[in-house]
């Protein structure tokens, strides 16, 4: 709960702190590694994805009453 109560004090980054972050993340990984962070990043959302669908399939097919 702190960090919903640091997100409710501070509040989100406005559309010049956005470039300030962005600028910084590409100072420090370089042009070349975004495309791959990003890539990694892509593929992580997507195992995510994957197992939430998988788990909700179980939850449809499993019979009600049965543990």
């Amino acid at each position: 709960m702190q960090s919903l109560a640091a997100i409710m004090l501070f509040g989100l980054p406005s559309g010049s702190e956005w470039i300030i972050i962005l600028v910084v993340v590409l100072l420090l990984f370089g042009g070349k590694k975004i495309p791959e962070l990003m890539k990694g990043i892509g593929k992580g959302v997507r195992g995510f994805k994957d197992g939430l669908k998988e788990i909700e399939d179980d939850i449809k097919t499993e019979e009600p009453g049965t543990k």
